[in-house]
């Protein structure tokens, strides 16, 4: 087996750590999380969460992947050989969102340029769903549709052109130039939103806290949430990155700088973000709560409408917002599809390149029914599941494994004398009792509030299809692909127990 590429440095390796860990969801999700869960109260478990789970977790992946120095499928297939199933699960959950993650970063790119001229009109609303094509149900599909087919196309050729220049000069280099325009453009979204008439009553609306409720269950969960999706972690993500550091790396210490860097521009981007809201609200004589939103409504509705709403240089905050949006997402693009690359080439042995054709020819193929008039159903539903039921359960299996029937001890060993500090009992208690109670709780209420209430009023057969269906189909091709012989390496690798 040739050598394993590495960073090229410290920086570079951050950088594409935190480039994975922000994406779309600290933009338009964060934001509406805080607002509507306490405002300023919501960040006392938010970051409890941060130091309890979301930290724990990536010393945990950063501290497997480097020392097993292989993907998902490969760290857990060494821990124990029947765990390898959990790897390829992880994996395929990873592969079925990047499908859908490249048509949202494709309509982020249709909006940089729609920006230029404000092509969305005042019915920003209308214009988007135009824009989709949308129909009138998730099974009526209505065909392709050429300008949505050409920017997703455009995306997954970006992917893979950036990826085939390998781990050193393909994604390094490209964090090196992404994330300083993402940081800028949000600096400066931030300081134009500071001057304008009505932004405080946004902040007011967004950090004003509201300590009744701490008490809420809810909002903790929600905390817990918020940290366990934005983080990249239990799909796969930061055990491939951190399987290309060099063997003098540093664990804990980069575990607290992505994790702290990600945190730090989710709080940037929710003063952007209501601070232009509190000045929609002002010129349209409404309360804040009344425009705010979450997700796509936030990103291609509400926000371009706040756009129009600006007295001046218009046309230039939108395309730094949408510009934002864009590179946030193939950050995050670009991790997510490496995590399959990594997998497939570690067990069969096959060059990167080709690795890299089949999976983006394949990603390619299945998202073109995100260029249909039912693409803005299937991607919402399959992202619902996906997250709240694919990554959480696969997280809660993972630290169940990890911590109860594995040496935790192992690890914590293992990471700390080559870590500027060292993690205590504290991390320990975090992977085998906080993270994994936690986790389960989460999946619980979720499946509570669905039973209860469908999920945005879907109809129960497409809940089953694009959301259910999509969680089957990872399981079931996850076991099938951990069920293929590897090569001899990849194999061999697996007998070599990380512990006697």
């Amino acid at each position: 087996m040739a050598k394993r590429e590495e960073w090229g440095s410290r920086v570079g390796f951050i950088l594409a750590a935190i480039g994975s860990a922000i994406g779309l969801g600290n933009i338009w999700r964060f934001p509406y999380t805080v607002a509507e869960n306490g405002g300023g109260a919501f960040l006392i478990p938010y970051f409890i969460a941060l130091i309890t789970a979301g930290i724990p977790l990536l010393i945990l992946e950063f501290g497997l992947g480097h020392k097993m120095r292989t993907s998902a499928p490969g760290v857990f297939g060494r821990l124990n050989a029947k765990w390898q199933k959990l790897g390829w699960w992880q994996t395929m959950i990873a592969f079925a969102i990047a499908v859908y993650y490249m048509a949202i970063i494709a309509w982020t790119l249709r909006y940089v340029l729609f920006s230029f001229n404000l092509s969305w009109g005042e019915d920003t609303k209308s214009f988007f769903y135009s824009f989709l094509h949308l129909s009138d149900s998730p099974f009526d599909l209505g065909g392709l549709h050429l300008d949505l087919l050409v920017p997703l196309l455009a995306i997954w050729a970006v992917n893979f052109i950036v990826l085939a220049l390998g781990v050193k000069k393909g994604i390094e280099k490209a964090n090196k130039v992404f994330m300083p325009i993402l940081f800028i453009s949000i600096v400066i979204i931030t300081i134009r939103g500071l001057t304008l008439p009505g932004a405080f009553d946004g902040l007011n609306y967004f950090f004003k806290p509201d300590f009744s409720k701490i008490l809420d269950g809810r909002v903790w969960v929600a905390a817990y949430g918020q940290i366990f999706y934005s983080l990249s972690i239990c799909f796969g993500i930061m055990l491939a990155y951190s399987s290309y550091l060099p063997k003098k790396s540093d664990i804990v210490n980069n575990a607290f700088i992505t994790a702290f860097g990600n945190c730090s521009f989710s709080l940037l981007s929710g003063i952007a973000v209501f601070s232009i809201l509190g000045n929609m609200a002002f010129n349209n004589g409404q309360a804040v709560a009344d425009v705010a939103d979450g997700g796509v409504g936030l990103a291609f509705v509400v926000f371009p409408a706040a756009i129009n709403g600006l007295p001046n240089f218009n046309h230039i905050f939108g395309v730094l917002f949408f510009v934002s949006l864009f590179f946030a997402g193939v950050s995050s693009s670009i991790s997510i599809i490496e995590t399959t690359i990594s997998a497939v080439s570690d067990k069969f042995n096959i060059k990167r390149i080709k690795s890299l054709a089949i999976i983006c020819g394949f990603g390619f193929i299945i998202s073109t029914i995100f260029a249909t008039g039912a693409g803005l159903y299937v991607l919402d539903i399959a992202d619902h599941f996906l997250n709240n039921y694919g990554v959480a359960v696969a997280g809660l299996i993972e630290t169940i494994l990890v911590g109860w029937f594995f040496n935790l001890k192992s690890i914590r060993e293992y990471v700390n004398p080559i870590s500027d500090f060292a993690v205590g009992n504290w991390w320990q208690v975090s992977i085998k009792v906080i993270t994994p109670l936690l986790l389960g709780i989460m999946t619980v209420f979720k499946i509570i509030e669905d039973i209860q209430k469908p999920y945005e009023g879907y109809s129960f057969a497409s809940l089953m299809t694009y959301g259910v269906g999509v969680i089957i189909m990872t399981v079931v091709v996850g076991l099938i692909i951990s069920s293929f012989k590897g090569s001899s390496s990849f194999e061999s690798s697996l007998k070599k127990r990380s512990e006697k």
